[in-house]
């Protein structure tokens, strides 16, 4: 019936509050009237010993025994002075029940006459009457004198005092419950808004996320569980969104390296197919006319060497991006200042060819645990790429020294047009080709040096960077030094 929090709150509050103050009014009441009969007994059985000792006393002054006769006679006289001693309106009767005087019959008439008639029996007993606003008592016992039961006495007294006094009492306790459970209403009603009105948001800005709308946040600022739980839903809505960027970040990327492999494989298929198609071609020549021809014979036979020399090459490297690398096997220990200054001395001739310089300045001992083949591998292809992306008339510098940490620190210099920033970042990914003015790509460069590169300089346990700024790209390779005794530091 009630889908909200907050009705069921009220109505839940409302009816605890109801019920606990019509049970508490009730128990007021009932224990302010069990004190006032306790009162008015208390009240009236002091009455009968006043009234007796009085009536004993008058017996004993004119020395009567226990008549009745002598009752009746002094019935008048008793019920007056008992009238001004006690207040109140006093009957006088015969054993028999008939009425020997009254100080004010009228007080007498309408009231109920089971007392009397429990007098007569030999018992004491009163009746509460309740009349507009007033409480009047009627009260009734035996009279005995040594034991012998002479008449009746009848009081008529009026407790309006006290029952207006309960009456007020009841009252104020009424409403200063009212005004207690009034307080508490409130106080539960606000209560449950400052709970309820948070729940209302949070269920708006879920169905929000649930939408798919994740630049929404809950604006509460409590120090509260209620605060706390906001904060966690605004952070896990954060993580949500970083993590749905990541995957969108992660699936284009994706996409873009299947189209970057699709262009590779569609590249390497026509970078093979066409030294293999220019290769048959004079082979099948070459066949048909044999020697006959000894200049295009030479010519072909250079152009097959030649183009044979660019597959091998070309197969080479993708054999070294797909090989399976095995750790730590087939390591030893290398120098590679030897390497750097054996690798350098072959590409001078290259770097001539290019109208560019090499200078090295290679510090002694730097050893490393690796496989001399894939170090050297990673020195060419380095040196290479700064060879070809260089400026005519310049000059590559190659630097080789360990810090004092342990750390061997080879940096390879040369002066050309900067890399951009987005393509620096995807440098060494594999397949991937920067773009530059000025940057010519050599026939059946694929993009897989400095992917080997990076592989090769991890596999030994180091890392490597490229920096480029105007006029100057550096690549800066740190790797672990190996002691002389085969650990590395």
């Amino acid at each position: 019936m009630f889908r909200s929090i907050r009705a069921k709150f009220i109505v839940g509050f409302f009816l605890i509050f109801c019920i606990a103050f019509v049970l508490i009014n009730q128990t007021v009441t009932q224990i302010i009237q069990t004190s006032n009969r306790n009162i008015i007994t208390e009240d009236l059985i002091g009455l009968k010993k006043n009234s007796n000792g009085y009536v004993r006393q008058a017996f004993l002054i004119n020395h009567f025994s226990n008549n009745d006769l002598y009752f009746g006679q002094i019935a008048e006289e008793i019920a007056s002075d008992l009238h001004y001693a006690t207040s109140s309106e006093v009957s006088a009767y015969t054993v028999d029940g008939v009425l020997l005087h009254s100080t004010n019959p009228i007080a007498f008439t309408g009231a109920s006459t089971d007392d009397l008639k429990q007098a007569l029996r030999g018992a004491t007993a009163y009746t509460i009457s309740y009349d507009k606003g007033t409480a009047s008592v009627v009260y009734a016992y035996p009279v005995m004198i040594d034991g012998v039961k002479v008449g009746i006495l009848r009081y008529a007294k009026s407790f309006n005092l006290l029952y207006e006094q309960s009456g007020r009492i009841l009252d104020a306790i009424f409403y200063f419950a009212l005004a207690i459970f009034a307080a508490a209403f409130l106080f539960s009603y606000l209560l449950s808004r400052h709970i309820t009105i948070p729940l209302v948001k949070m269920a708006k800005v879920s169905e929000e996320v649930k939408n798919g709308n994740l630049a929404i946040r809950l604006a509460i600022k409590r120090r509260d569980e209620i605060g706390l739980l906001a904060g966690n839903f605004n952070a896990m809505i954060g993580r949500i969104s970083s993590q749905i960027e990541r995957i969108g970040r992660d699936r284009d990327r994706l996409e873009s390296l299947n189209s970057e492999r699709k262009q590779f494989f569609d590249k390497v298929t026509h970078e093979l197919k066409t030294p293999l198609t220019s290769i048959l071609g004079y082979a099948e020549l070459i066949r048909e006319n044999g020697e006959s021809d000894q200049a295009f014979f030479h010519k072909g036979m250079n152009h097959i060497v030649e183009e044979s020399q660019r597959l091998h090459s070309m197969v080479l490297s993708l054999l070294e991006v797909s090989e399976d690398r095995e750790g730590w096997q087939d390591r030893v220990r290398v120098d590679v200042s030897f390497i750097l200054r054996d690798v350098c001395e072959a590409m001078t001739f290259k770097a001539q060819r290019y109208k560019k310089t090499i200078a090295l300045e290679a510090g002694e001992g730097l050893y490393v645990l690796a496989q001399p083949d894939k170090l050297r591998r990673l020195i060419i292809n380095l040196l290479d790429n700064a060879i070809k992306y260089s400026f005519a008339h310049s000059e590559i510098r190659i630097t080789a020294v360990m810090d004092a940490t342990g750390i061997i620190r080879l940096a390879i210099v040369n002066q050309g047009e900067p890399i951009a920033a987005e393509q620096l970042a995807r440098i060494f990914e594999p397949f991937f080709l920067a773009d530059g003015d000025g940057k010519q790509k050599e026939a059946g460069s694929v993009g897989l040096g400095l992917s080997i590169a990076q592989s090769i300089v991890h596999e030994i346990g180091g890392s490597i960077d490229m920096i480029s700024k105007i006029g100057e790209t550096a690549v800066y390779v740190e790797l672990p030094y190996l002691r002389e005794e085969g650990a590395p530091e």
